[in-house]
């Protein structure tokens, strides 16, 4: 199933890229050096203006570079967010791009479908609404990736408007629970209100979850707790492998697609930190050490880490930070620091400074955000790390 172009794809070119990643002790502290992160991250950011901005005013951007002879305008909404999202992650550790996020937070609500989609509940839609598009269907998991995001923004400097939307989009997530007894494994949300697929996914429970839980801690409130639990339990029951890796989805009739995407590993990592902090039950600590340690040997040791696409390893480091704030370790982060020297070495073109995973030689505006926001967030303090997804 795809929405547009790489929403599930393999990364072709990014096979080549799988080698071991041991480095000496000299080479990786010099990596961990948050000037030189932050200093990556803006070159990555400022290719990504060059090259895809619209320069219409709109403030939004094109899909792919080069263009496609099908491709619309602008981007979809799943990649526009992340470029938001490398702004936030900038703006985070360097106060002069604010008025950079101010913009692409601006442009986010373009996609903004206030009247409401098969749910009547409003939230983000696929494809910008007029005048600038006609809208598109509602997918649960990429509204809420802004919905952490603008929890994020309220961690991190107590802005009012962007928890008030959070708390928006999280009823529009929480509508997306399958109520029908009838369906195989009922429950779970729907990956999409789209009529061609009542999937239900990881992707679209756990980041869910993840937000009830942002959502709970800022508010207290108990309703939230109460739907984290019930996504987290869901997905636990019909997607978790035994193995401890979550699994990608499942139909109406109970069929499992079985494939090991990297950011369905690192949410619920994160959620589990997350309800260790809201219920001092250490038991959910272990449990996402458990299942980072898992994704660690799957995706690093066994070499797999380029099979995946740069955002769904950026979504995944981002949560493995968030347990090493709360275990006070480094491996992970270190490892996320060896994956962007790497793809910074052996992926970026250094005329352009656009990274490449597509053959001949293309970049997608999601692989571009994605790439700037690791950076980014390598360059954090530890400190920041507990705001993470």
């Amino acid at each position: 199933m795809t929405m547009y172009p790489s929403r599930r794809a393999m990364v072709g070119s990014g096979l080549a890229a799988m080698t071991a990643m041991a480095t000496t002790s000299a080479a990786a502290a010099e990596r961990l050096v948050p000037a030189r992160a932050l200093a990556r991250a803006v070159a990555a950011y400022s290719a990504l203006g060059r090259h895809f901005g619209t320069n219409d005013g709109s403030g939004l951007v094109r899909e792919q570079v080069p263009a496609a002879a099908d491709d619309k305008p602008y981007s979809y909404e799943w990649p526009y967010s992340q470029v938001h999202i490398a702004a936030l992650d900038l703006t985070a550790v360097d106060a002069t791009y604010e008025s950079e996020l101010t913009e692409r937070a601006k442009a986010q609500e373009h996609f903004w479908n206030a009247a409401g989609g098969t749910t009547e509940l409003p939230g983000y839609a696929s494809y910008p609404v007029a005048p600038y598009g006609s809208g598109g269907d509602m997918f649960y998991d990429d509204n809420a990736w802004v919905g952490l995001a603008k929890v994020q923004r309220h961690l991190q400097t107590g802005d009012a408007a962007a928890l008030a939307r959070a708390k928006e989009i999280f009823a529009l997530v929480r509508s997306g629970w399958d109520t029908d007894t009838s369906h195989a494994a009922p429950g779970g949300v729907f990956w999409t209100q789209a009529d061609w697929s009542r999937d239900r996914n990881t992707v679209s429970n756990m980041p869910g979850a993840q937000l009830a839980l942002r959502l709970h801690q800022i508010t207290e409130e108990a309703d939230y707790l109460n739907w984290a639990r019930l996504f987290y339990d869901w997905t636990n029951t019909h997607l978790q492998s035994p193995g401890g890796l979550y699994w990608d989805h499942l139909d109406l009739k109970g069929t499992v697609e079985k494939t090991f995407w990297s950011y369905n590993q690192g949410v619920p990592v994160g959620v589990n930190v997350l309800l260790h902090q809201v219920t001092r039950d250490r038991a959910y600590l272990r449990r996402a050490e458990r299942i980072a340690e898992a994704a660690y040997a799957y995706y690093v040791t066994q070499g797999r880490l380029f099979t995946q696409p740069v955002y769904f390893n950026s979504i995944f480091f981002k949560n493995l930070l968030l347990l090493e704030s709360a275990t006070g370790k480094d491996k992970y982060h270190r490892a996320m620091a060896d994956y962007a020297d790497q793809v910074w070495s052996t992926m970026r073109d250094p005329a352009t400074g656009l990274v490449h995973f597509n053959a001949p030689g293309g970049t997608e505006a999601i692989q571009q955000a994605a790439f700037a926001q690791i950076y980014a967030v390598l360059a954090w303090p530890r400190a920041k790390w507990r705001t993470l997804y």
